[in-house]
């Protein structure tokens, strides 16, 4: 089992403890709610292609701001409104992994999806979601 970060951890054991399908969903739908769309100091719309994120069915963005301690900060967009997974994905990715070193954001494991979602997600909307993990950990290679 990989090691992960001690705040994406401390996430993912509490998906572990909420088994009722109900209350993981409205666990997500939360994590949804706390969305933050990208400053526009970090960037504006139209968004540029190579920050979009690969397979996404939400039009997912993706953007590590280098930290003046060397830590990244990640931003994200998500341009369908009814994208609640990708919000919710990219909110647990801000709240767990930015303020983190590019090298322990780079070894973050796209099974996370899985983790968090369960079975509960389309095949489609699954591989999405492991990409906007993809898409965090090219960011954060770039920045090694």
């Amino acid at each position: 089992m990989p090691a992960y970060p001690e705040r994406l951890q401390a996430l993912l054991d509490v998906f572990a403890g909420v088994t009722d399908t109900h209350e993981r969903t409205q666990l997500l739908i939360d994590f949804a709610r706390r969305f933050k769309d990208v400053p526009p100091e970090v960037a504006t719309r139209p968004f540029g292609a190579e920050h979009l994120v690969k397979h996404c069915e939400s039009e997912a963005y993706a953007w590590a701001v280098p930290n003046a301690d060397g830590t990244l900060k990640l931003h994200f967009a998500v341009e369908n409104p009814s994208g609640v997974s990708a919000k919710a994905l990219a909110a647990i990715l801000d709240k767990a992994l930015s303020g983190l070193p590019a090298a322990e954001i780079a070894k973050v494991d796209p099974e996370i999806v899985e983790k968090l979602f369960r079975q509960n997600i389309s095949m489609g909307k699954g591989m999405g979601l492991m990409s906007m993990v993809l898409a965090v950990q090219a960011l954060a290679k770039r920045h090694l």
